[in-house]
């Protein structure tokens, strides 16, 4: 179990997808760029075998905006897309109604 106060060190930010790759060194992965309302961070999403880059670039996700980096294959990860686990892999939170991006999640 975590704390409310735990819970609450979680930045959970809606940011635009810009830019997606494929990762050099990973089938499963893509490199993808956000905008965050304040930045450009790049992350590392395991989400490949579910969404073809068209599919992303420009949809607006939900992500953890203060995870540590982590170098994922040689690419760096800045946060982390929220997916939930479906039948046939991640399937992407996104927001159901516009919202600007930056917006917090709470």
């Amino acid at each position: 179990m975590v704390t409310y106060e735990d819970f609450k060190k979680l930045e959970l930010i809606v940011a635009l997808i810009k830019e997606v790759k494929e990762h050099p060194n990973a089938d499963r992965l893509y490199v993808l760029k956000i905008d965050t309302g304040k930045e450009e961070k790049q992350l590392v999403a395991g989400i490949r075998a579910n969404y073809k880059p068209e599919e992303l670039v420009g949809r607006k996700v939900v992500v953890i905006n203060n995870l540590e980096p982590a170098v994922i294959r040689g690419e760096t990860s800045n946060g982390m897309v929220l997916a939930a686990s479906g039948e046939n892999g991640p399937v992407i939170l996104f927001p159901e109604k516009d919202v600007p991006v930056g917006t917090i999640v709470k």
